[in-house]
């Protein structure tokens, strides 16, 4: 018999550690989990909150107090796991979070049985959101597909004003007194509102990295004129055409919003960087702007202004391309909407006149032919009655002559092209 050697002892001890390490690795390969994403599935534009003097109430209390909030929303894509973004963006004070909770939407103020979860953030059910600031909640599970609609349930324990304010939801939300985020069902007495306070994102978990697309514009991508609750506007829609390749759409329409100016909302060139270039994934913008630059000074909502040149307008989009190019974000143009006989009969009406439609028209030229963006989609094209170019089509119109209805939006969705919007990304 062989006296094993030294040498040989540790040849045989070397060969069975690495037996074991390609075991374990390879073990460590089979069970380990496959990499998971957080991506933005739904979103609502924050605006500061106007003063009374301003020609258009703001549509909210002057503070919620012990009270509950649920407010619903539909997400893009779906994602196995949930967290919810809650904004005291405008407030001056801190927001107190007294309890959270979410889950499925059912009909009106209720919740699918089974799917209401506890909102925590850092592990605390309650929180505190400085002013200015957004807070991520933790993540939740609970699976939810693509277009499915979620409730968020908010309680305030104390005078809390309203902030991380959206004007125009097209979508109810409901305010009743004490605790009840836990409810299946909210009251018959809760009160009824048509904006938003607060809730400003949902993010998924998702198996691939993001792909994003945001929609930068005013009131006719906030989709004013569309069917409150039926989820109608041309955002919509368009998620519903990219809900299958697994790309969210992110609708950043803010009612009354303009490229270069403040209005009922940041300027669009100061917000961009915070609603489009600071979402996870973003690899594309729509941009629907111009109407109230053009249509705003002078009238009810900016009387004092100068009137708005072409010049103007078009220096703003060259800057906005000019920020996504450095962002890496491919941005295509909307032209801008006919609106003839906009909000006419109202004390708002002004947003038309023949100086402003020359505007508009050297614009629109501009945005067709300047080759400056890097695709087009021609909305005024579409939208524009045959007989009478600078008014909207009655078919597509919600009747205020400023904004498309639910057909319109859907036709607008559908007007635009997925290849030139996302480029390489298009693909599934």
């Amino acid at each position: 018999m062989t006296t094993p050697t030294l040498g040989s002892i540790l040849r045989q001890g070397a060969l069975a550690l690495t037996l074991a390490s390609a075991a374990a690795a390879s073990t460590a390969q089979t069970t380990a989990a496959p990499p998971t994403y957080w991506s933005p599935s739904w979103m609502a534009a924050t605006q500061p909150l106007w003063d009374g003097n301003f020609v258009l109430p703001s549509g909210v209390p002057f503070q919620f107090n012990r009270q509950t909030i649920r407010q619903v929303a539909r997400l893009s894509i779906g994602g196995t796991r949930l967290r919810v973004v809650v904004s005291n963006e405008g407030g001056t004070a801190p927001l107190h979070i007294g309890a959270a909770r979410v889950a499925r939407h059912g009909e009106g103020s209720a919740i699918v049985e089974g799917s209401d979860r506890a909102l925590r953030f850092g592990g605390q059910a309650e929180a505190v959101v400085p002013p200015g600031a957004r807070l991520v909640s933790d993540p939740v599970d609970l699976p939810l597909p693509a277009l499915g609609e979620v409730a968020v349930s908010l309680y305030l324990p104390g005078p809390s004003q309203p902030a991380g304010f959206h004007f125009d939801a097209r979508q109810v939300a409901y305010v009743a007194d004490g605790d009840l985020t836990g409810a299946a069902r909210l009251p018959a007495t809760a009160t009824q509102w048509s904006t938003r306070v607060y809730v400003s994102g949902l993010i998924v978990e998702t198996p691939k990295a993001p792909v994003t697309v945001v929609a930068l514009g005013d009131s006719l991508t906030d989709g004013n004129g569309a069917t409150p609750g039926a989820n109608t506007r041309w955002p919509d829609a368009l998620a519903e055409r990219l809900a299958g390749r697994g790309v969210g759409v992110l609708n950043a329409g803010n009612s009354g919003g303009r490229l270069l100016k403040d209005g009922m909302g940041r300027a669009a060139l100061e917000r961009v960087g915070r609603d489009v270039f600071s979402q996870p994934g973003v690899r594309a913008m729509v941009v629907l702007l111009g109407t109230n630059d053009i249509g705003w000074p002078g009238g009810p909502f900016a009387p004092q202004e100068p009137a708005m040149r072409a010049e103007e307008v078009i220096r703003g989009f060259r800057q906005l391309i000019e920020m996504a190019h450095a962002h890496n974000v491919r941005i295509m143009g909307a032209t801008i909407a006919p609106n003839e006989r906009g909000l006419e009969g109202t004390p708002l009406a002004g947003h038309h006149s023949p100086e402003k439609e020359r505007v508009r028209q050297a614009v629109n030229q501009w945005i067709r032919e300047s080759g400056a963006f890097d695709a087009v989609v021609d909305f005024d094209a579409l939208l524009r009655d045959p007989a009478r170019p600078i008014r909207m089509k009655a078919a597509m119109d919600s009747g205020d002559h400023l904004h498309p209805g639910d057909a319109g939006y859907k036709a607008m969705a559908a007007a635009i092209d997925l290849g030139a919007l996302l480029g390489n990304a298009a693909q599934p």
